[in-house]
């Protein structure tokens, strides 16, 4: 009779048969978390930002204590990667914790400006600084107004959990 297995396990002198085979399949689940754990890192060096992280980067700073929102602007749109290879015209930073921020996802769902269905607006005003870039500016040196205002906010939203992905207005 021919054996089935066409590499049959090496039984190592002393070793019991099954102690051969677990041996094996010791190394095997090895390469395999080696390998989840390569395709992880993989993964993290690509530096896709997801679209709530993306958010929560340039909008979100519940700790502003800017007493002048000239300078506030400036540094805030560098300092939060907006201002690499072009100046960003318009952001909005949001001075709320982001739980009160996430929370808006279940308010109001209204039309955003694009024509997407997936915007809310906030029932309550929120403490906000808007950065315009000043029109003498030019990248790389690019130079914003800021303004402190308080005002409901539009996001929309996407995901699960459902979290703002992108800023669409102040009303």
């Amino acid at each position: 009779m021919q054996d089935p297995h066409p590499f049959p396990l090496q039984q190592e002198e002393g070793m019991p048969p099954d102690e051969a085979t677990m041996a094996l399949k010791g190394s095997h689940l090895m390469l395999l978390l080696l390998g989840l754990f390569l395709a992880e890192l993989v993964h993290q060096s690509t530096g896709k930002e997801s679209p709530s992280k993306k958010f929560q980067r340039q909008h979100m700073d519940p700790e502003n204590s800017a007493s002048d929102d000239t300078k506030y602007c400036d540094h805030m749109m560098k300092a939060r990667n907006m201002t690499k290879g072009r100046c960003k015209p318009v952001n909005t930073f949001i001075h709320e914790p982001k739980e009160i921020v996430d929370a808006v996802c279940r308010e109001t769902n209204i039309t955003c400006k694009n024509g997407q269905s997936n915007c809310y607006q906030s029932s309550q005003p929120m403490s906000l600084t808007h950065c315009r870039q000043t029109g003498a500016s030019k990248y790389p040196n690019c130079q914003y107004r800021g303004s402190d205002i308080t005002k409901q906010i539009i996001v929309a939203c996407e995901g699960n959990p459902y979290v703002p992905v992108h800023f669409d207005a102040y009303v």
